[in-house]
Order: structure tokens, then C-alpha cells, then sequence
């Protein structure tokens, strides 16, 4: 039976060019691509990958909630962040965020093609020149550090990740199929747990804590 794989990237010349070299392995096969991370979480749990490949930059979504997203939705579904970010706090977060590889957008197909099948075997991958050492200390010391958004549930989560976004409460509310009302509830729920109080607040915690990421 064939690997089922999915394939999370905004650029359609990126996908195309991943799902073309995976397919050569007669035992992988692409069931869904995605360009937006709200609907890559929805197709994810509908589809059921073994392995999905996120890029750690997306609309509507950050690469790393996707990856949060699919552990509790689809947990048997196992990711792989794609990067151009070769920087250790950011293997971190992916790491700390359930994915089990971390591959550098710069890296030859071949090393892709490696970490697909290392963590399909059930074991972590960090693409080279990745200091796994240095990140094990990384993680340690995470460990060590509380997590201030674990009281958020997975819905404000996403209001949260929209709205740092930019959204509006009604785009939030079109973007997730529910009320403006609801958008609202969520919205100030999450302020009030993560002690914000204005838009650049909310802006500065998610880039803080890598929630979403500006580009270089």
C-alpha cells in the first residue's frame, strides 16, 4: 500500500516540483496539496496523510500552528517543516510544535526525499548542516520554560493566528465559517488570557513566540 502523503506550500511551483520528485518512489503518492493553512488543517483531518510536508510560511496559518493543529486533529499524520530559516530557535519551535522534521528549502531533493523516509520510520530529522547537539540543549532548556499559550483553545488559536495576521473580525469569522459574534467571544477570550490589550500587542506576541513569521 502506497505512503500517503500531503504537500502544504503557497508557491504552486514549489508543490509541483516536490510532488514530481516524491512520486518517483513508486511507494509515495500525493492524495492533497495545500495553499492556505486554514484548509491544509481541514484537508489534513479529511484525508488522513501519513506525513504531511508544511512549509513554516503560509497564509492564514503559521507553518508551526498547522503543525499544532494536525497533532490534535489528525495525530497520526506526521510533519515535516520546510524552511529557509536555518536558525536553531526556530527548529525549536517546530520541534516543540509536534513535527519530526525540520528540511531547509535550500537543500538538495534528495535530502526531502531522506527525511521523508527517516520520519516515516518513526525518527526525527533535521536536515544538515543542522547541530542536532546544539538543538537537543535548545529543547532542554525550553522544556524548562512555561508555555503561555497552552491555555488557549485550538479555536482562539487560530483567531489569534488570523487576527496577528491582520484580519478583521468579520475576514476572521468568513476565513473560519462562523459569526462575527463568535470571532468576537474568541477574540476576547484570548486577549484576556494572554494579557493584551491592543493589535501591536497581539503583533508582538505572535512574532515573539514564532506563531507567525515576517519574511527576511
Amino acid at each position: 500500500m502506497a505512503v500517503k502523503l500531503f504537500l502544504a506550500d503557497d508557491h504552486p511551483i514549489v508543490v509541483q516540483g516536490m510532488r514530481s520528485y516524491l512520486e518517483r518512489e513508486p511507494d509515495l503518492r500525493v492524495v492533497g496539496e495545500g495553499r492556505d493553512g486554514v484548509t491544509v488543517v481541514e484537508d489534513v483531518e479529511r484525508l488522513q496523510p501519513d506525513l504531511a510536508l508544511v512549509d513554516i510560511i503560509m497564509p492564514g496559518l503559521s507553518g508551526l500552528e498547522i503543525t499544532r493543529l494536525i497533532q490534535q486533529h489528525s495525530p497520526k499524520t506526521r510533519v515535516i517543516i520546510l524552511s529557509m530559516y536555518a536558525d536553531e530557535p526556530y527548529v525549536v519551535e517546530a520541534l516543540k510544535a509536534g513535527a519530526m522534521g525540520y528540511v531547509l528549502k535550500g537543500c538538495d531533493p534528495s535530502i526531502m526525499l531522506t527525511a521523508v523516509r527517516e520520519v516515516l520510520s518513526g525518527n526525527y530529522y533535521l536536515c544538515p548542516p543542522l547541530n542536532e547537539k546544539a538543538i537537543q540543549t535548545y529543547l532542554r532548556e525550553a522544556s524548562e520554560e512555561d508555555d503561555e499559550d497552552s491555555m488557549l483553545t485550538p479555536r482562539e488559536r487560530e483567531v489569534l493566528c488570523l487576527a496577528a495576521d491582520g484580519l478583521s473580525n468579520s475576514g476572521i469569522a468568513e476565513k473560519l465559517t462562523i459569526s462575527v459574534r463568535t470571532v468576537e467571544v474568541h477574540r476576547a477570550r484570548m486577549m484576556h488570557k494572554l494579557g493584551l490589550h491592543s493589535q501591536r500587542d497581539l503583533l508582538q506576541y505572535a512574532l515573539r513566540n514564532r506563531i507567525i513569521v515576517l519574511d527576511a
